[in-house]
């Protein structure tokens, strides 16, 4: 007890003459000792690198889990070191409604029909968001939050303990130099004249005590300094290994962007193929003919001329003349290589986007080639006749550039 009682004596001493050199500086009434200007340096980039980091962290959190409440839950359960309960996305929640709609509604109907393929798109879009999520969190946020939480942490504590070394250092100092001009003042030749005998024996006595407490007072700033400096070392090694930290979120960062070009990439082609699914189902609307994806086939050349703006010229028509020999065959069990073209009236037409033929009555198209093409007689408008060399089939319309 009577231990603890004099290390509690100790430190409040020391604590108060920290607090006492500390406001001495504030104050402009002590001096400070300075840091070199690398290390000034390494502290600048290492709180630079602590708010960035707590920046980017926070709104990589806010980008996965929009929802704060959700946000502010998972973080309870980090704090308690439990499993965070796997949460319903949007996505999956939206698919649920719709099938559940689909079923009320009927699904055989076209409205059913397509609840339930919007439905199941919507499920896998939201399976590939859990999946980035999950990939994020593991791959980009937790290296983060390790460092905040484990790396900053020593080093603040290094600092706080090299910022008390330095305080500790500078009382020193100032002791030191107190003590120089008080044995100074002792030790100055007295007026004979003016001071009487027993004041020299009690102004010898003073200074032989002043030496005694300047000796001291270097003694404690010789402890001093090499405490600090000792900690000024420890404080640059774990300011320098910022680089480090830079190249470990450097890789992260990578990480992350390629997490998240994998999943735009899966919505993409997810929608892809429910554009192609919703194409093939009766009563299907055409959406916005100005898409950078492909258009459905269905859609309809006059619709798609009145959204793209002035009218295109029409493509000619083969003539037909009853009893003819050459009448074309109609769109029913076309087989192309029985297709004639017309003497004059092709056009040529530039291919918007890759088409793949459905079977052997259509042809398959490249992006930006040219081809020849034509109609036929009671041969359904949204489709024409092209050809590419010996090569000849049904096209979409909608995948087209006629040129005059």
């Amino acid at each position: 007890m009577d231990f603890n009682m004099k290390k509690l004596a100790s430190d409040a001493g020391v604590f108060f003459t920290r607090a006492v050199q500390f406001t001495e500086e504030k104050l402009g009434q002590a001096e400070k000792t300075e840091l070199d200007a690398h290390f000034e340096n390494l502290l600048a980039r290492a709180d630079s690198t602590k708010n960035w980091t707590e920046k980017i962290l926070r709104q990589t959190e806010v980008l996965l889990q929009p929802n704060p409440s959700a946000r502010v839950e998972e973080f309870l359960y980090e704090k308690l070191d439990r499993k965070v309960p796997s949460r319903v996305t949007n996505g999956e929640l939206l698919a649920q409604y719709m099938t559940e709609a689909a079923n009320d509604f009927g699904p055989g109907t076209p409205y059913g029909k397509t609840l339930l393929k919007v439905g199941e798109t919507q499920r896998r879009l939201g399976g590939a968001e859990r999946d980035f999520i999950h990939s994020s969190s593991i791959n980009f946020l937790s290296p983060l939050r390790n460092f905040l939480e484990g790396d900053w942490r020593t080093i603040s504590k290094e600092r706080r303990i090299l910022e008390n070394r330095r305080l500790d250092l500078d009382a020193c100092k100032a002791r030191l130099k107190k003590a120089k001009a008080a044995e100074a003042k002792a030790a100055a030749v007295p007026d004979f004249n003016e001071t009487r005998p027993r004041n020299y024996i009690l102004s010898a006595s003073a200074s032989a005590l002043w030496s005694d407490e300047v000796e001291k007072a270097e003694h404690e700033l010789r402890m001093a300094q090499t405490e600090f400096d000792r900690q000024a070392e420890v404080t640059r090694l774990l300011l320098e290994g910022i680089s480090s930290t830079h190249v470990n979120h450097l890789r992260c960062l990578h990480e992350f962007a390629e997490a998240q070009a994998t999943y735009y990439a899966q919505c993409y082609q997810y929608m892809l193929d429910l554009q192609k699914q919703l194409g093939r189902l009766p009563g299907t609307f055409v959406g916005n003919v100005e898409s950078t994806s492909p258009p459905p086939a269905t859609a309809s050349p006059t619709a798609l001329a009145a959204a793209t703006g002035p009218t295109v010229p029409t493509i000619p028509v083969v003539p037909t003349v009853v009893g003819a020999p050459n009448s074309a065959p109609t769109v029913e069990g076309l087989n192309p290589s029985d297709v004639k073209p017309p003497a004059s009236g092709t056009r040529k037409a530039r291919v918007l986007y890759d088409y793949q033929a459905a079977d052997s009555s259509e042809l398959s198209l490249l992006a930006d080639e040219m081809i020849t093409v034509y109609s036929l007689p009671g041969m359904d408008p949204d489709w024409l006749i092209g050809e590419r060399g010996n090569q000849k089939g049904k096209v979409p319309v909608t995948y087209l550039e006629l040129l005059s």
